[in-house]
């Protein structure tokens, strides 16, 4: 039952505002006034005068509080943003806020800190926030007071963390963490240690399924339950706090207890889950939902699902604005909607033909899937197809696998023995979801490639809606009253195709149509309208903001690391601030380099790498200079070929670039990133092993390998300098194949950097380019091979501290 929606586009507005807020982080006050004004206008000149009225009240009231819980936290930062732009070394006081997870290069570790105050310059100010850590050794509990000298960098646009800091020593705790907290983390680190005699997969995904930890879960595994719509299971999710909920009450039920006291065991208890997992954002959904559901019981109104999650979101927004662009708090509002909303008459559409048990089991992950879908290719471009059958067959596996692996982690600290036989029970059930997950993996045609970025999302969520309006508007036999939301989709269905410019008057009139409704309880058809003018709004501001913020059309608006498709030729776009890149070559001659930058957004080339002077690489180098400014160069210590090594030289000193020679270990910073040359050749060899190999650090902390067009001999010298070097601690995220994919590869410096995706710069040859035995040695090594003669331009983003490919990102 859907029942009241007024709160619905309170909330949806909230989230709009809340997203634009934190990517315009001056606009506050202006948001503030606005919506002060029309509040006070409102109240002031027509009280009581309706519902349309009141709604727009609603939002308002709602925007104040957003807009000034948004600029309170604001100032609360103090100088931490101006430290973090400036890459300042500071000393950051405060507490623990995360469970710490294995750094994404080296062997530290990453973490959260709630900073209380701040020391740099020799001044020490009141600054609060929280900073992401990654440092050396062993973690800090959560929890624990710390202090950390470190240097700062910016977060990313939209981040809801102050800085982003890198220690070079271990962090040493200053004081414990309070006795709740250390009992959970006991909890943890006892249920990881009676875990590892188990099998590979119980060792990852009875953690994960108990409270979250996916740190074990083997690569493989991994992969698969992303593609088949699975990582909800050890993403600890709403589902999991029903689940806990649903068995404390029926334990309770049977115990006898009055129901008084249950109703204090289960804020107990789901205080005590919060502790255990962590502040998760699906998870404070979860909380609060049911907070504002028990709300509404207390003041006599029916349990309503919609409203909850709406009055939930709202005051988690107002909270923390930045959830709005947490994909997980999205993700988690999506499927839950989805459910309300859907599930039921979907349930009913099936059940005449697979029977009512079958058809809620279908019905569910349906809905949420269809609901979760649009935010999904937002962070891989591609649509599961086997995600729906995969959660019907996995569904039977979570209960008892949620339950066991929690009673094993609340046993394991005091009786090992028994929690081990807990967690190997456990272990059956993840089996399942194990087995489930591979053969759904390997189906072919598990997943189609999608358009990524906001107008996939919208492309799918049109095509989602349609599905659904043909399938809604299929009545069984018996079929009995529809909820309003389905009767208005038959009625929208069935209206006539409105000629251009009428759309509105033929949605009004369905809507109309819809009041007599009424008489079955369907209240809620006029606010739906309403619901459905602020879905839209959304849509509007996700389609222009985006772009603007991000990128150039087509493109992903997170890119981090883009392969422009020049032809045969090398142009490698590495993000260096929101609208500034470093860029590694620039394609032959030509503007397809220029234009690439142009799509992308990049408005200044922070640093320009010329790894040598062939022409493939140097010879769109003046249209570069004509679209966009260029700080500074690097360029190849060899000169050769003349003709157009002399050119490219001229045109960097006609545009006042500052111009540098590339040399080994020699490093620097542009604008968010690090880069280092790790090899860079003068006179006596070739113009191709004179190429300035490159590692970039992006701000994602992507690490990022070129390799120009390096040769086997000058790839096997570069091998044997970085192993001399201890170089790399662990595989490279990415690495530019040397010279288009040649067949002259050296294995062991493919072996050494094992990167997890190996771009292959291309176009049409006469030279075999690339060759299959350069494919196929970089795909021995377990590395995504993408061909820019094949996908266009390729740009990598990084979603859920994930690694994503969208192909097509440009004409």
């Amino acid at each position: 039952m859907t029942g009241d929606l007024r709160l619905v586009p309170v909330a949806l507005t909230v989230w709009v505002v809340a997203w634009w807020l934190t990517g315009s982080r001056p606009l506050a006050g202006v948001v503030l006034l606005l919506a002060g004004g029309v509040m006070a206008g409102c109240v002031l000149a027509v009280r009581g005068a309706g519902p349309v009225l009141a709604h727009l009240l609603l939002a308002c009231a709602g925007l104040v509080a957003l807009a000034g819980s948004f600029q309170v936290q604001a100032d609360a930062r103090g100088a931490l943003p101006g430290l973090a732009v400036e890459e300042a070394q500071a000393t950051l006081h405060g507490t623990v806020v995360s469970a710490a997870r294995p750094a994404r290069f080296g062997d530290g570790s990453t973490w959260e800190i709630g900073v209380d105050h701040v020391t740099a310059r020799g001044a020490t100010t009141t600054a609060r926030g929280h900073v992401v850590v990654t440092a050396p050794g062993d973690p800090p509990r959560v929890g624990a007071a710390v202090v950390v000298r470190a240097r700062l960098a910016p977060p990313g646009l939209g981040e809801g963390t102050v800085a982003e800091a890198t220690a070079t020593k271990a962090v040493v705790e200053r004081a414990a963490p309070h006795p709740a907290l250390r009992v959970t983390d006991r909890m943890r680190t006892a249920l990881l240690e009676v875990t590892d005699p188990l099998t590979p997969q119980a060792r990852g995904l009875v953690p994960g399924v108990a409270f979250g930890d996916t740190t074990r879960v083997p690569d493989e595994l991994d992969d698969a339950m992303r593609v088949t719509g699975l990582t909800h299971a050890t993403a600890v999710s709403g589902s999991h706090f029903t689940i806990v909920l649903a068995v404390v009450t029926a334990l309770l039920v049977v115990a006898g207890v009055p129901r008084g006291w249950r109703v204090v065991a289960l804020v107990v208890a789901a205080g005590g889950f919060v502790l255990l997992v962590g502040p998760e954002p699906s998870v404070l959904r979860a909380v609060w939902t049911c907070a504002a559901g028990l709300l509404g019981l207390a003041l006599g109104r029916p349990g309503q699902g919609l409203p909850a999650l709406a009055a939930a979101s709202t005051v988690l927004l107002v909270v923390d604005p930045w959830l709005a662009r947490s994909f997980g708090f999205a993700l988690s509002c999506a499927a839950t909607a989805g459910i309300v909303l859907l599930a039921g008459p979907l349930a009913r559409r099936l059940a005449p033909w697979c029977g009512r048990a079958l058809a809620f089991a279908v019905a569910v992950p349906w809905a949420a899937q269809a609901a979760c879908g649009p935010v999904l290719v937002l962070l891989d471009p591609a649509v599961a197809l086997v995600a729906v059958p995969a959660n019907v067959v996995a569904a039977p596996a979570l209960v008892p696998a949620t339950v066991l692996a929690l009673a094993a982690t609340l046993l394991a600290p005091w009786a090992p023995g028994v929690a081990g036989p807990l967690a190997w029970l456990a272990g059956l059930p993840t089996g399942w979801l194990a087995g489930v997950a591979t053969v759904g993996a390997a189906v072919p045609g598990h997943q189609v490639p999608w358009w990524s970025g906001p107008v996939g999302a919208v492309v799918l969520a049109v095509v989602t809606l349609l599905v659904l309006v043909l399938v809604l508007r299929w009545e069984p036999p018996d079929d009995p009253a529809r909820p309003d939301v389905v009767g208005l989709l038959r009625r929208i269905a069935r209206a006539r195709r409105p000629a251009p410019g009428v759309a509105v008057p033929v949605a009004a009139r369905a809507v109309r149509s819809g009041r007599s409704a009424r008489g079955r309880g369907g209240r809620g058809v006029p606010v739906l309208a309403g619901v459905l003018v602020a879905g839209g709004a959304l849509v509007v501001a996700v389609l222009v903001v985006v772009p603007r913020v991000g990128g150039g059309a087509g493109s992903p608006p997170d890119w981090q690391v883009v392969a422009c498709d020049v032809g045969q030729g090398d142009a490698l776009v590495l993000r260096s601030g929101p609208a500034s890149a470093v860029l590694v070559d620039v394609g032959p001659p030509g503007d397809a380099a220029a234009r690439c930058l142009t799509r992308l957004g990049v408005r200044r080339v922070d640093l320009l790498v010329l790894s040598h002077f062939h022409t493939d690489h140097v010879g769109g180098l003046e249209q570069v200079l004509a679209a966009v400014p260029v700080e500074r160069a690097l360029v190849s210590a060899l000169a050769e070929p003349e003709a157009p090594a002399a050119r490219a030289r001229a045109a960097l000193t006609a545009a006042g670039v500052d111009v540098a020679v590339g040399a080994p270990d020699q490093q620097g910073s542009a604008g968010d990133v690090t880069w280092q040359v790790l090899g860079a050749t003068g006179a006596g060899v070739g113009a191709n092993d004179a190429s300035v190999a490159l590692a970039v650090r992006t701000a994602s902390g992507l690490d990022v390998v070129t390799l120009g067009d390096l040769e086997e001999p000058g790839q096997r010298a570069l091998a044997e300098r970085l192993r001399g070097r201890g170089f790399p601690t662990d595989p490279v995220e990415v690495v530019k194949m040397a010279h288009h994919g040649s067949a002259s590869q050296d294995t062991g410096l493919a072996a050494l950097l094992s990167p997890a995706v190996v771009l292959v710069t291309v176009g049409e040859n006469d030279y075999g380019h690339p060759t299959d035995s350069a494919l196929d040695l970089y795909a021995g090594t377990g590395a995504r091979v993408v061909r820019t003669d094949e996908c266009g331009t390729a740009a990598l983003v990084v979603r859920e501290a994930r690694l994503a490919v969208s192909c097509g990102a440009g004409p």
